[in-house]
């Protein structure tokens, strides 16, 4: 055999051996570096968690709803499989119907709510719930006015951008 083939074949070998000695470090830093790749282009796709106030913004967006009377307009803050545990009613509501229905009889006392207390827990970025009490004043077919203090829970869920109700519960307080 030639003399230069016998180099071509040495150079081929040290080649190799280089390339199999490279190729742990090589397969070590592709794989720590590509999950961490990932997860860097996962966090920077994840929306960024809300505040409490932006949190709470919404029970006034729902409030506002209330206000408007119109009861397809209050079961628009909701989502299309939330659910409601109304204050109001032993009937718990899973659809939009049963909401609407329930709101089109509990908007004829012209409720407004304001929250004595509030517990924000936000827990993720698409995702929230606010917890606490509040008292509703509600206007009687004579006119007359009562209150009526309860709990409630509200969980949110952001979906293509918007807050909406998943899960609404509220109950009259045991203490009168």
């Amino acid at each position: 055999m030639p003399r230069h083939h016998i180099r071509v074949q040495a150079a081929a070998v040290v080649a190799s051996a280089v390339l199999m000695a490279a190729a742990p470090a090589a397969y070590a830093a592709a794989t720590t570096h590509a999950p961490n790749s990932r997860a860097g282009h996962a966090a920077a796709k994840a929306p960024q968690n809300p505040g409490s106030e932006e949190i709470r913004a919404q029970f006034d967006l729902w409030q506002a709803a209330l206000a408007t009377g119109d009861p397809e307009r209050v079961a628009d803050r909701y989502a299309p499989d939330g659910v409601l545990v109304p204050t109001m009613s032993n009937r718990i509501r899973t659809d939009r119907a049963g909401i609407v229905d329930y709101f089109e009889h509990f908007l004829a006392q012209k409720p407004e709510a304001r929250i004595t207390r509030s517990v924000v827990s936000v827990l993720d970025g698409n995702s929230a719930v606010d917890t606490g009490t509040y008292r509703f004043t509600l206007t009687e077919e004579n006119g007359s006015e009562r209150t009526v203090d309860a709990r409630y829970t509200f969980v949110y869920e952001k979906k293509a951008g918007n807050w909406l109700i998943i899960n609404h519960h509220s109950s009259a307080m045991p203490e009168g």
